[in-house]
């Protein structure tokens, strides 16, 4: 738990790829406005791919973060599931490290609060589904069993980050449907900050009869914990 003046409310500083149109909609509904603000910076990125996320990761980022820290932030958020997944659950924790010492605060990489958010729920068999291509579906499913049992993950091949955010809720719903037919698993983690998995969730819990985490709920739900009262 941390704490802040109590004159004002919580800066949440938030890092998104620059073609990212679902997180800081996400975040400024589910954050409640008397208690936290939203500030966006972003780190340009069009295609979806390992070469171009390391890219945004080593030549944007420093930048944006630095810019948002001139706001006096109390968190900085790095808004990106599947770049922070590229080389393991710890690569999440030394980029947030990197990019909190530029921005002056704390930080919350989202497959971090993603693994966080399942231990919490003591998820044991977990299924993914994504909007990306193979490797960064395998990429966000090696680092989510670091710490929880992973069935089976499926993307949809979606390589275009602006289009992450096409599929419908009701198209990620049928996309799951297809793809964990005869699966048996307790829980399901839908991938992406830039995927209206949010809007799907309680759709996906409806269909399938488990709890349901997703990339910014698991944000949403680690800011929330961080400033619990």
């Amino acid at each position: 738990m941390t704490s802040t003046p109590a004159t004002r409310r919580v800066r949440v500083a938030l890092l998104v790829p620059s073609s990212n149109t679902v997180m800081e909609n996400d975040l400024h509904a589910g954050l409640p406005k008397d208690r936290f603000t939203v500030h966006t910076d972003r780190m340009y990125l069009v295609e979806t791919t390992r070469a171009c996320e390391l890219d945004m990761i080593e030549k944007h980022a420093p930048a944006a973060a630095k810019d948002l820290g001139t706001l006096n932030p109390d968190v900085l958020v790095f808004g990106c599931t599947s770049a922070g997944s590229l080389f393991g659950l710890a690569y999440d924790a030394k980029v947030c490290g990197s990019l909190g010492e530029l921005a002056g605060c704390s930080t919350i990489g989202v497959v971090s609060s993603v693994s966080e958010a399942l231990q919490r729920r003591k998820a044991a068999k977990v299924v993914i589904i994504t909007p990306y291509n193979e490797d960064l579906t395998q990429s966000v499913a090696a680092a989510v069993a670091t710490h929880t049992g992973v069935v089976c993950a499926h993307g949809m091949g979606i390589t275009d980050n602006v289009a992450l955010a096409d599929p419908t809720p009701e198209q990620i719903v049928e996309f799951a449907r297809e793809r964990l037919r005869g699966q048996s698993f307790d829980c399901l983690f839908a991938s992406c900050t830039n995927f209206r998995a949010v809007e799907a969730l309680p759709l996906l819990e409806k269909a399938f009869g488990v709890p349901v985490v997703t990339s910014n709920s698991s944000v949403i739900e680690a800011i929330k914990l961080r400033y619990a009262a």
